[in-house]
């Protein structure tokens, strides 16, 4: 009985109470699953040690044994660190995490330190320990004590102050001598720095402060963009005016993932080399996690358009490529390429009205022209005198009213589109986008009007096609009957025959 009675005393003039209750309180408010399990480890530890010292202190009191007063000076010093811990964690994760307060960890860190030591003196000197004897004792071991631990005090004062001048912030992508990668905490001797590959590299403080340090992506007053520099080499064949503007033209306006619209995509002319011109694409990068596949999708990009434009990479002059070649000549590759081409012309029914003779000349000037996927292959209000057959691949037709797209129409191989541009020189009347990888074919209207020329009656015969396709499309939206569907075709007919023979100049 004795024993419970001292207990209860040793535990009442230690606060043992309010130190259980305020780290309820603490544990309570915190609501970060990971400061809470660390919380909780600490107060544990504390409150354990507290309580066991108390617990000796009582047995050694109630029995009149010696060392009843260091025990309960152990018990008062780390219920005075368990109550700092435990008030610190209400403030800072209770009180400032509501009203949106976001303070450093090392701040919490340093002050919890601090006034740790600081109640544990203040608790040693109401326990009557006399602490002067310890002090004067202490000066050689705690000189020693500093030599040795400067790399550990440089890396805590380093920690500090790059957060006192925020330098850097958690979130920021940073390239420190090889490493590179995203801040994602900052602690008393290192700052932890997640890189692409997965790995968490921690960097001593005081290595940030002695080396040069590059932010990533960070301007004053804009958001947060990368340059990337997409390098590729051109022959002399080609004008660099001409590859500039193919390249530009194929990434600006792409609306490309991760590519910023603002400031604008530029191919610049770097270096002459022997053979070729060494250019370079530079775009913006938005999200500085993807660079590799950002990158891979701009090449893509550029490596298409300059397909498209008849622009070839250029291959180091000193490379030497052997292949096998088959016994058949050139001229049959150009035949078969040739037959190529006609077939995909024979698929489509708006060419059927015409002669052998007239596929074989419009398969010889179709132009290869592959989209990647992702690419706008015509945009809506466009002006642009050719039209497209698609050979392999898909696309989607989209349509945008009243400021929305939707859209209206799928398209797969054997499929046409641009007749009306190219037939009267329209503008685009949707915008198509590839869906997949587009290999297709573009017919321009210089080819087209060699064959007109020669045959102007075929003029009536596209027309007749147009509009039955206009009028099927109109009795669609509108609910027209089988009569009221003739007399529209018959209208529309009339009015592109009309345009047609004055695109051409037919008269």
């Amino acid at each position: 009985m004795k024993f419970f009675v001292s207990l209860w005393r040793e535990a009442l003039d230690a606060h043992t109470p309010w130190l259980c209750l305020l780290a309820l309180v603490a544990l309570a408010s915190v609501r970060d699953r990971v400061h809470r399990q660390r919380h909780f480890r600490a107060q544990a530890f504390f409150i354990a040690v507290h309580l066991v010292a108390l617990t000796f202190a009582s047995a050694l009191h109630s029995s009149e044994s010696g060392g009843h007063n260091e025990f309960r000076t152990l018990a008062w010093v780390f219920g005075a660190m368990g109550f700092v811990g435990a008030g610190a964690s209400v403030v800072f994760h209770g009180v400032f995490a509501r009203v949106r307060v976001a303070l450093p960890p090392i701040v919490e860190d340093v002050l919890v330190g601090l006034l740790s030591v600081i109640a544990a003196v203040t608790a040693a000197s109401r326990a009557n320990m006399n602490l002067s004897g310890l002090i004067a004792t202490s000066a050689v071991f705690t000189a020693i004590l500093g030599f040795s631990l400067q790399d550990v005090i440089g890396n805590v004062a380093s920690g500090l102050a790059l957060q006192v001048d925020t330098a850097l912030e958690v979130g920021d992508w940073i390239k420190v001598n090889d490493v590179t990668g995203r801040v994602v905490e900052v602690r008393w001797r290192y700052t932890a720095i997640e890189t692409r590959n997965w790995e968490t590299v921690l960097v001593p403080n005081l290595l940030l402060l002695r080396n040069q340090v590059t932010v990533l992506g960070r301007r004053s007053g804009q958001p947060q963009q990368w340059r990337r520099w997409v390098h590729f080499n051109v022959d002399w064949r080609h004008q660099p005016s001409d590859v500039i503007e193919v390249v530009q033209g194929a990434v600006r306006g792409a609306e490309i993932d991760r590519v910023a619209a603002t400031p604008l995509p530029n191919c610049v002319l770097l270096d002459m080399a022997d053979s070729y011109g060494k250019y370079a694409l530079r775009y913006w990068l938005t999200d500085l996690a993807a660079d590799d596949p950002t990158d891979s999708e701009v090449r893509t990009r550029i490596y298409f358009a300059l397909q498209r434009a008849g622009i070839k990479l250029a291959i180091p002059a000193q490379s030497v490529a052997v292949t096998q070649e088959s016994t058949d000549p050139p001229v049959v590759k150009t035949e078969r390429q040739a037959e190529r081409r006609k077939s995909v012309l024979q698929s489509v029914g708006f060419f059927r009205t015409l002669a052998d003779d007239e596929l074989d000349e419009l398969a010889r000037t179709l132009r290869y022209a592959p989209f990647a996927r992702g690419e706008v292959i015509t945009r809506q209000g466009a002006e642009a005198h050719w039209l497209y057959l698609i050979e392999e691949g898909s696309a989607s037709v989209r349509i945008a009213e009243a400021g929305v797209e939707r859209e209206v129409a799928k398209l797969g191989p054997a499929s046409v589109f641009g007749e009306m541009s190219l037939l009267t020189g329209a503008r685009r009347a949707a915008t198509v986008i590839a869906e997949s990888d587009v290999e297709c074919f573009r017919l321009e209207k210089a080819a087209f009007q060699r064959v007109i020329e020669r045959r102007p009656e075929l003029v009536a015969g596209f027309a007749a096609t147009l509009a039955r396709r206009n009028a099927e499309l109109q009795a669609a939206r509108e609910g027209l009957d089988e009569e009221a569907t003739r007399r529209r075709q018959k209208t529309v007919e009339r009015d592109l025959l009309d345009r047609i023979q004055s695109f051409f100049g037919l008269g």
